[in-house]
């Protein structure tokens, strides 16, 4: 069921990227106000504004509450601690090596 949520999660933020990169800035109004191709648009002159603006909403209401979702699925799933992370077990002592008689000590 994650694995689902996961790539739903995924597909909604590419589909939410994509739509914001599609939409024209405030700058573009200006031109479509004087008939700047409006004719040959598939929503008209004002539908294509409204439509990427109702769908563009409606994904990022599905992307936060996947997200939430995601969340909440998550926090409940403890991850099981590695032996090197538990503090409460002591690690054992390991003499240094001593050095042998015929051998030279670094320094001297």
């Amino acid at each position: 069921m994650f694995e689902v949520f996961m790539v739903l999660y995924l597909l909604v933020a590419l589909s939410l990227i994509g739509l914001i990169l599609i939409q024209h800035g405030k700058g573009a109004d200006m031109g479509a106000a004087f008939g700047a191709g409006a004719s040959s648009t598939v929503f008209g002159s004002a539908g294509q504004g409204n439509f990427l603006t109702k769908t563009t909403t409606v994904l990022a209401v599905v992307f936060f509450v996947l997200s939430i979702v995601l969340g909440r699925y998550t926090a409940g799933q403890s991850s099981q601690v590695d032996s090197w992370q538990d503090l409460s077990v002591p690690m054992s002592e390991s003499v240094p090596a001593q050095p042998e008689e015929n051998e030279i000590p670094f320094g001297n």
